[in-house]
């Protein structure tokens, strides 16, 4: 396709920043795309869309009333092969690699965007519709062909070969764009071995696909957490956490990976399709954020705790007596200056357990006297409610854990803390501990509200609400910090739950528990 064929293409643009749809508008004219209609509001487009059959579509990811998935979802409805752009922050990154597979988005793009990768991706897209449009035109003439064969028998052999040329040349074009894609693509067996590579692929890894082709994807790739056992399941899956080595300038980088199965009838020697992409611009932003994250809760925390103190000094009566309403303003402002001091120490603690720059303090001590302390510091909300607090520690209660007391107590009054903020006046908590071998299980139950059973597992992710019930107002660090922790020492955590039937949560410490002989 000439550089000239692309101007009369028709390119449909929609967002809701009128900023960058001006910028957009003026790429685009600079470039010579003059059929271009701009919309700021995507039900608009929608209705501009069922009278005029577009080349390509770009939208932004939020907008109000329909966000860019679900507008692309319905334009695909009404266009179903034409080519899609999504413009998406990077916070937005897997929704939109999700919406490639689910609603079958060409190119997802970061903001801010490159202009010459912007305008090359249009041009590729444009080049997919028409490639496509030329397909589906092969496919009707090969509909035709079929009824002319039952016409005229005769002539069979020579329309056969006729229309197996057109195909291999439309086979033909899509393999470039595979040849000529950005991103390395890859087909594993499901011996995860590697049938076939790209150009792209190949200089990523410095290697010919002659040299590449029936190499483990394990020798390839550095996979701490064996991220790549996913690909023996028939589901797309999105691989995180792997080093790729380039071998020419040995030195690796990090990427990520979306397979997805190739169906084919045959089950036993079915291959999967692997997108791997290099994230080392995204890492390299992640650590920056974290960095500055880092840096701006240490120094906020100075502050906070002199505000504090001097508050302190008021409601104490250092500084002078003080009336009964202006010690409750410095009640409330005191205790908001804690809660946020109380933010800045969890971001503060979460940032450090990522970066790994926390290290665990080991000792032993006795798991009757640790949870009679972590009780101590919570009975007092518990009386507030009237809550019965039950512990049932069993042949275990003499026995010495040997872990980080101190981050152990972090777990369990945060365990311990929700169960009292989710269980209703008159509920129940009840803290039981079992042994499995030398491993420590630590359960904390509640009679609170519960919550359905497809939000449990959000509820260890970082800035977790708690559910779409809108269980908890809080920061969401709490129980990410908790599975940080009980991770860091080797452990795990999880929770089971049932709307209006209470909850569990438990986590396991293996080898922690140093029991005496009669106990073993």
């Amino acid at each position: 396709m000439t550089d000239n064929s692309y101007k009369s293409k028709k390119i449909i643009v929609v967002d809701d920043d009128s900023i960058v749809l001006s910028t957009l508008k003026m790429l685009l004219e600079l470039e010579g795309f003059l059929n271009t209609d701009y919309f700021t509001e995507p039900k608009k487009a929608l209705d501009f869309l069922k009278d005029n059959a577009p080349d390509l579509i770009i939208s932004d990811f939020l907008m109000p009333d329909m966000n860019g998935i679900e507008f692309l979802a319905a334009a695909k409805n009404l266009y179903p092969d034409v080519s899609t752009i999504l413009l998406t922050g990077y916070a937005d990154k897997e929704n939109a690699i999700k919406a490639i597979n689910t609603v079958g988005i060409y190119k997802y793009i970061e903001k801010p965007w490159d202009n010459e990768d912007l305008l090359l991706n249009i041009k590729n897209g444009l080049e997919r519709s028409g490639l496509i449009f030329e397909l589906n035109n092969k496919i009707k003439e090969l509909s035709r062909a079929k009824k002319q064969l039952e016409k005229y028998s005769h002539s069979l052999e020579e329309i056969v070969l006729q229309k197996t040329e057109d195909l291999v040349q439309s086979n033909t074009k899509l393999n470039a764009i595979i040849n000529f894609c950005a991103d390395g693509i890859i087909i594993v067996s499901k011996d995860r071995k590697l049938v076939q590579v790209n150009p792209a692929f190949e200089n990523m890894t410095g290697l010919s696909e002659n040299l590449l082709v029936n190499k483990n994807v394990g020798e390839l790739f550095s996979d701490t957490n064996n991220e790549l056992e996913k690909i023996t399941k028939d589901k797309n899956i999105l691989v995180r956490n792997l080093e790729l080595k380039n071998n020419i300038q040995d030195k690796t980088f990090p990427v990520e990976i979306n397979f997805a199965p190739i169906i084919s009838e045959d089950e036993e020697n079915s291959n999967y399709v692997g997108v791997v992409r290099n994230v080392s611009l995204q890492k390299e932003m992640e650590r920056l954020r974290d960095d500055f994250i880092a840096t701006l809760t240490h120094d906020l925390r100075t502050p906070l705790l002199a505000a504090i103190q001097t508050l302190q000094f008021f409601l104490d009566g250092t500084l002078g007596d003080i009336e009964a309403r202006q010690r409750t303003l410095l009640d409330t402002m005191k205790k908001s200056n804690e809660d946020m001091l109380g933010l800045v120490n969890a971001l503060l603690e979460v940032y450090k357990y990522e970066a790994g720059k926390l290290n665990l303090c080991k000792t032993s001590f006795i798991l009757k006297q640790f949870v009679d302390e972590c009780l101590k510091q919570i009975e007092s909300l518990a009386e507030k409610k009237n809550i019965k607090i039950s512990v049932d520690l069993g042949s275990i209660a003499d026995a010495e854990v040997y872990a980080d007391r101190n981050e152990m107590r972090r777990v369990v009054l945060n365990l311990c803390g929700n169960a009292l903020n989710y269980t209703g006046e008159n509920g129940e908590i009840s803290i039981i501990t079992e042994i499995q071998n030398r491993d420590l299980q630590f359960s904390v139950k509640d009679t609170g509200v519960g919550m359905p059973k497809g939000d449990v597992a959000k509820l260890f992710k970082r800035f977790s609400q708690g559910s779409s019930q809108k269980r908890s107002a809080g920061t969401g660090l709490g129980l990410y910090l908790s599975r940080q922790i009980i991770e860091a020492h080797g452990g795990k955590i999880w929770a089971e739950s049932e709307l209006g039937k209470g909850s569990v949560f438990t986590f396991l410490l293996p080898d922690a528990l140093r029991i005496k002989e009669r106990l073993k």
